[in-house]
């Protein structure tokens, strides 16, 4: 599990001052950008090393609490599942102890053309223990 902490800024919320249910999808991005890179990787290098991407084929919020302007909150993300070509993380925000989301994405592993391809072996071994891929 990799925390990454998030400020809640006005564009974030809506008419009743609460965050639109659509950023969460935003701040599971930005949790699972900080997980990768606590795992030694980065999207960027994923697509330039592996000429890879990793499109969400599926995405999960379930919505608890509220979260409000100016609020820190921490989205906690982590690797729940890996598969030949796919991958899911799982996300938990919370404020202060109060959990307020819990969510998932699904991702494809495919080329540049769309195409689905196997993960990489040192990708794989990297999100799955940490250690940093190959070139």
């Amino acid at each position: 599990m990799v925390p990454t902490q998030i400020r809640i800024i006005y564009g974030d919320t809506d008419q009743m001052g609460v965050v639109y249910y659509a950023n969460y999808l935003r701040f599971f991005e930005a949790g699972r950008t900080e997980f990768l890179r606590a795992k030694g990787m980065r999207y960027r290098d994923i697509e330039a090393h592996h000429r890879l991407m990793l499109p969400v084929t599926e995405a999960l919020v379930s919505y608890r609490a509220p979260a409000r302007y100016e609020d820190l909150i921490t989205v906690e993300t982590s690797l729940a599942l890996i598969r030949r070509a796919s991958a899911r993380f799982e996300y938990r925000v919370h404020r202060e102890g109060e959990l307020l989301a819990t969510g998932h994405t699904t991702h494809a592993c495919v080329d540049a053309e769309g195409r689905v391809k196997r993960m990489p072996p040192e990708l794989v071994s990297a999100l799955s223990s940490g250690e940093s891929p190959a070139g």
